[in-house]
């Protein structure tokens, strides 16, 4: 007789879910081209030296980006690439020391 430990099912089930997730839907694309939707951190190198909550806005629409996230020195942050993301890195006073795109 073969005998099937209950967690077993529930880890088959996870493992299922979490590919299905990664996979929804079509990534973002620009209107049109059917290419993936990118920034362009060179348009907003203007911003360096600029308080960084107070630009994000604004930098991101100068990169051509759909997000922007302002990071902070020892700052926590998920490390997937997104080329619709603008980066907006910071001293400790906020203030913009470089600009990236990811």
């Amino acid at each position: 007789m073969v005998r099937v430990l209950p967690f077993a099912f529930a880890a088959v089930a996870l493992v299922g879910c979490t590919m299905g997730a990664a996979e929804q839907g079509p990534a973002a694309s620009m209107p049109g081209t059917g290419a993936p939707a990118a920034c362009d951190a060179d348009r907003a190198t203007a911003y360096v030296g600029r308080p960084g909550d107070a630009i994000a806005e604004e930098a991101r629409a100068a990169a051509r980006a759909r997000a922007v996230r302002v990071i902070r020195p020892n700052q926590a942050v998920t490390m997937d690439f997104r080329p619709d993301r603008l980066n907006i890195e910071t001293d400790d006073g906020g203030i913009v020391l470089s600009l990236r795109c990811g």
